[in-house]
């Protein structure tokens, strides 16, 4: 998969970075050092292109995933992450996601589908990925969640029953209510900065 990796401090996690609809490795960057400066940086371009746009998996509609295309690419991911890891000598049991959108569901299909995948993530806008599955035992996983109330792509209510599943999966979740809608704002971000130094770093 198409991505840049920047070394960080090897006694800090690997900062994942999962851009939304349109967006490219280049996009989450800044996101990134605002999160954790001395953070290594795996940010990834997705695969798959909708009118061009690069995306992580494919959709039937807006808010409709196609399932099978996501379960398969949740698994290339998961596979990349295992070869990343080898290739730039990071900790693979070390990794946290931080991804916005389209980006956010793919790792929360990671948590969905892989018990080990990820030690933590931060979902900005985020999206059931799949219902009516078994979760693996995310016990002690922290994910904080990030959520705009007038979100007319994610729905208030998927957030509340993504955080219900996870939490039922075992994972220690937190989210973030905004007035907002869909878009990815400075104060959800430090926010988002001020739960991962308590709960991650």
């Amino acid at each position: 998969m198409k991505h840049i990796f920047q070394k960080g401090n090897p006694k800090h996690p690997t900062l994942l970075l999962l851009h939304g609809t349109g967006g490219t490795e280049q996009d989450l960057l800044p996101l990134g050092r605002m999160i954790d400066e001395e953070a290594a940086l795996l940010s990834v371009r997705g695969n798959v292109l909708e009118n061009g746009m690069p995306r992580f998996f494919k959709r039937l509609a807006e808010g409709v995933f196609d399932e099978e295309d996501l379960i398969y690419r949740t698994k290339e991911l998961n596979t990349f992450l295992n070869d990343a890891a080898e290739e730039h000598g990071f900790d693979r049991s070390n990794i946290v996601a931080v991804g916005y959108s389209n980006g956010a569901n793919i790792a929360a299909s990671l948590l969905f589908h892989y018990a080990d995948s990820l030690k933590g993530a931060v979902l900005h806008h985020p999206m059931v990925p799949r219902r009516s599955i078994d979760l693996p035992d995310l016990t002690g996983v922290p994910v904080f969640i990030t959520a705009g109330k007038n979100d007319p792509i994610c729905p208030a209510q998927e957030t509340m029953d993504l955080e219900s599943l996870l939490k039922g999966a075992g994972a220690e979740t937190e989210v973030h209510w905004e007035m907002n809608g869909h878009s990815l704002t400075h104060t959800e971000v430090a926010a988002a900065a001020h739960w991962y130094h308590k709960n991650i770093k």
